[in-house]
């Protein structure tokens, strides 16, 4: 309905009325009320709170009066005329709508009385069943929506112990919008039933109560904007009747109207419509500051629009740019173009500027109204780039999850910009998407991880490398990330990209390695990192310089490179070669803790003539059973460690303990198959029975000796090439073959001469200190089980690992060489067989003594053997 304030004409400017008659206007608005409110109970309550808040000063009053028509006039207890016209809209059926749940329920219940009731000024006229009729004189129907609240959690407000006034929290009435306490921006809120200060208002709970069976369900979620017209009051809010009377039904009454999403209507409140259709529901944004702005924002927006102010395309750029909800969501509302771009401007559009300043909310408006999500200025920057690049984190997922382009043809990507500010939750943000690149390279080619180092962003590195950034790719002047690491001088992250693969000999354009860098810069912990690494001090760049000579002399770096390379000029004088790495990572990164290798024997390199791999692999047809639907499998929702886990009991038990290690009760003479979970189980990926596939976890090396060749020192898969046991008899070096010894059908072999792990250095020991054991994990073929091995004992630091090749073997090798374990226990040495074969000569030379070379002292001997 109308205000029942007057407006001023227009084109004429309102005198300021002196403090006498604006105190005169003041008594006149609280008899009006009094007398309005003849059955209203509490109403004159309302109008003492607005007299106490309101200040009448000459220059002011003015100002305030125009301030009370933001405020709906309590009527829940006033009957108006008969209307004809309403209840015949209304098919004598009740009119009221009821908020349950996040659900607007319409009535239908037959009517008695055709009088018709409302809440306040705000909401329309609706006839009433004598039920809602009750409800309404107690308060119970919300004024600023007209929705009843009889089931759901709204605000109740008790100025009497026998009154209870309900509303929803959006629907609270807003006074001075815009000017709040202490000048903050944020309006008077108060009750819309008694003018009481809202924020003693308590939330309340009502349980649901049963329908009736006349109620019908009109509008469910923030999607459904279009619902039955009669069946809705026909003014929701202002903007909602100015839109649907304009755009929609050319005059003829409410369309569209918007529903609460996620929030429900009991917490938000009505929502509105743009011009282009889209709704605008606080529900949207998560609850906090930037919900209530938009809310006010909402609230308020009818009454500013009663000024009919007009705007121009160029003020939507700085109002979104200020934070200015309520002026931007008006300029929406009148159509202006959310997608303007001023050349003043850069060709920046406003949610540019609102994604630079993190405006979520007015990002959501502007998205709603038709804003382009990547749109671009001058500099062909995006506003998830301006996000980004401001550290908006809230901005820049709200604007992915709205279809915002994550990946650039051209120039930095988002992700260059986060890695370069070290905003961590920004990086997995554009890396969960599966979108960016995680290796392009900008301009300059360096790439995320790159820029990343030189800003010294240690975790960023950390989740770069976990999903496979490249460190050895380099920018156009040759640089890999370990250069700008260096340059950084940051040891740690030098450390991790050196784990990660990086070769530590490369070179730029100019011919420096890191540690001419380092050393040039004075970065001690980085100089004597690389040198623990095998940095060579004596290699020069293009320019002639070595690392010595780019330090500052009498420096803390120029005194270890000199002590360095005193110590490797003594080193190479002396006859007894020391250790030297010859290779970082003889796994190529393919296990999960790189393997050196260490040669203080001879000048042999590192081996070369295999390929490593951390899987077996197969050069023929072998027709492995990998189904998955054929695996047996466990349902256990624990760590598999109780006997109800059905891999357990296909291994017996379950062999390992917490600290996944054989328990003591394994047969390590002869020991049992393990089966452990695999990818049909439903335990978790770190149960108790996942040790095998879990790979390598203990540091080891590939050392040289003297007289056993290559040896790993100091638990591991055994993956290396299957062949069938007819390839194994033709293979000409059969040195690193290991029989599957399968007792069902056709045998097989591991060789390990062309494709292996570090296991093939594993050498025979007459002690050993590991066991082998076969283990499935990916498949359940009892022909091709996965040879792992195990520690039998506590092995120390520097310990070389073996395990017990067999009699078999050695039956064999014996005619070739010999064992060179030099075990105590050792019984396949040169003097081992020389004594072996002692003994049985003088066996042979003493027949009187009953023993000979029967089958009975063959078993006798085999007994003693094993």
């Amino acid at each position: 309905g109308e205000s029942p304030w007057k407006q001023p004409e227009k084109g004429r400017e309102k005198p300021t009325p002196p403090a006498a008659e604006a105190e005169r206007v003041m008594l006149n608005l609280l008899s009006l009320c009094v007398c309005v409110c003849v059955y209203v109970s509490v109403c004159l309550s309302v109008c003492l709170s607005l007299s106490r808040s309101l200040s009448l000063s000459p220059d002011g009053s003015d100002r305030e009066m125009e301030r009370l028509e933001e405020l709906p006039l309590c009527s829940c207890r006033m009957e108006a005329p008969r209307v004809d016209r309403l209840t015949a809209h209304a098919n004598r059926t009740c009119m009221a709508i009821e908020s349950i749940n996040g659900q607007l329920v319409g009535c239908t219940n037959a009517i008695v009385k055709g009088e018709t009731m409302r809440p306040s000024s705000r909401v329309s006229l609706m006839v009433l069943c004598e039920t809602h009729r009750s409800h309404m004189v107690k308060h119970h129907c919300c004024p600023g929506c007209g929705y009843f609240c009889l089931s759901g959690t709204f605000l109740e407000c008790c100025p009497d112990v026998r009154i209870a006034h309900r509303f929803h929290r959006g629907c609270v009435s807003v006074l001075g919008g815009g000017r709040g306490r202490g000048g903050m921006g944020v309006g008077l809120l108060f009750c819309p039933h008694c003018g009481e200060d809202a924020s003693e208002a308590q939330e309340v709970t009502i349980p649901p109560s049963t329908p009736s069976s006349g109620a019908a369900v009109i509008t469910a979620t923030a999607s459904s904007t279009t619902t039955t017209p009669s069946l809705l009051p026909s003014t929701l809010t202002a903007a909602t009747t100015a839109l649907s009377n304009e755009k929609r039904t050319g005059g003829s009454g409410v369309e569209d109207v918007v529903a609460v999403g996620d929030g429900g209507v009991d917490s938000v409140g009505p929502s509105l419509v743009l011009p282009n259709g889209k709704p605008v529901c606080p529900s949207a944004l998560p609850p906090g500051d930037r919900r209530a702005a938009l809310q006010r924002a909402i609230l308020t927006q009818d009454t500013e629009r009663r000024k009919k102010l007009r705007f121009h395309p160029r003020q939507l750029y700085p109002a979104a740019k200020q934070g200015e909800v309520q002026k931007v969501l008006l300029m929406l509302i009148e159509g202006i173009d959310p997608a303007y771009q001023a050349d003043s401007q850069n060709r920046r559009c406003a949610l540019h500027a609102a994604a630079q300043r993190g405006l979520v909310e007015i990002c959501y408006l502007l998205l709603q109204a038709g804003a382009k999500v990547d749109a671009q200025d001058k500099s062909q920057r995006t506003p998830l780039l301006e996000a980004i690049i401001n550290n908006q984190v809230e901005v820049a997922r709200y604007l992915i999850q709205s279809g915002a382009c994550v990946y650039h043809e051209d120039g930095s990507t988002g992700l260059h910009h986060a890695a370069k500010l070290g905003n961590l939750e920004i990086v997995t943000l554009l890396l969960n998407t599966g979108q960016v690149d995680i290796n392009a390279q900008d301009s300059g080619g360096w790439t995320p991880i790159i820029w990343a180092a030189e800003h010294r962003h240690k975790e960023v590195i950390r989740a770069l490398l976990n999903r496979g950034a490249d460190v050895t790719l380099k920018d156009k002047e040759m640089n890999v990330c370990l250069h700008w690491a260096s340059f950084a001088g940051s040891a740690e992250i030098a450390e991790l990209i050196l784990n990660a693969g990086c070769p530590l000999i490369s070179v730029n354009m100019h011919g420096d390695t890191p540690l001419h860098i380092a050393a040039r810069e004075g970065y001690l912990a980085c100089v004597t990192l690389f040198l623990s690494r095998g940095a060579d001090i004596d290699i020069m760049n293009k320019e002639g310089d070595t690392p010595l000579s780019l330090a500052r002399a009498d420096s803390p770096v120029w005194v270890s490179l000199q002590i360095n390379r005193k110590l490797r000029r003594g080193v190479a004088n002396r006859i007894v070669r020391t250790e030297r790495i010859i290779c970082s990572d003889v796994a190529q990164g393919y296990e999960n803790v790189p393997i050196p290798c260490v040669n203080g024997v001879d000048d042999e390199g590192c081996p070369s003539d295999y390929k490593y791999i951390a899987e077996n692999c197969e050069t023929s047809a072998m027709n492995i059973d990998r189904n998955i639907t054929h695996l047996q499998h466990c349902n256990c929702t624990d760590d598999c460690s109780s006997s109800n886990c059905l891999c357990g009991q296909l291994s017996i038990r379950c062999w390992y303990d917490k600290d996944q290690r054989l328990l003591q009760e394994f047969n390590k003479i002869e020991p049992p198959l393990i089966f452990e979970c695999n990818l049909a189980c439903s335990c978790h990926k770190t149960c108790k029975n996942r040790v095998v596939q879990a790979g390598i976890k203990v540091r080891l090396q590939l050392y040289r000796t003297e007289k056993m060749g290559w040896v790993c020192v100091f638990f591991l898969p055994h993956p290396h090439q299957l062949i069938s046991d007819a390839e194994a008899d033709v293979r000409e070096d059969d040195s690193y073959l290991f029989d599957l010894d399968n007792k069902d059908g056709e045998v097989y072999c591991i060789d390990a001469r062309y494709y292996g792990n570090i296991s093939r250095f594993i050498n025979h020991l007459c002690d050993p200190n590991i066991i082998p054991v076969r283990v499935f994990m990916l498949h359940q073929d009892l022909r091709f089980p996965r040879i792992a091995f195990f520690s039998s004992r506590d092995i120390l630091t520097g310990q070389e690992l073996g395990f017990d090749y067999g009699d078999r073997f050695w039956d064999i090798k014996s005619k070739y060489f010999t064992c060179q374990c030099g075990s105590e226990k050792c019984k396949h040495s040169a003097e081992a067989i020389a004594l072996e074969q002692s003994r049985l000569a003088r066996l042979e030379a003493c027949p009187e003594t009953g023993l000979s070379l029967s089958d009975g002292t063959v078993s006798l001997f085999h007994l003693w053997l094993v």
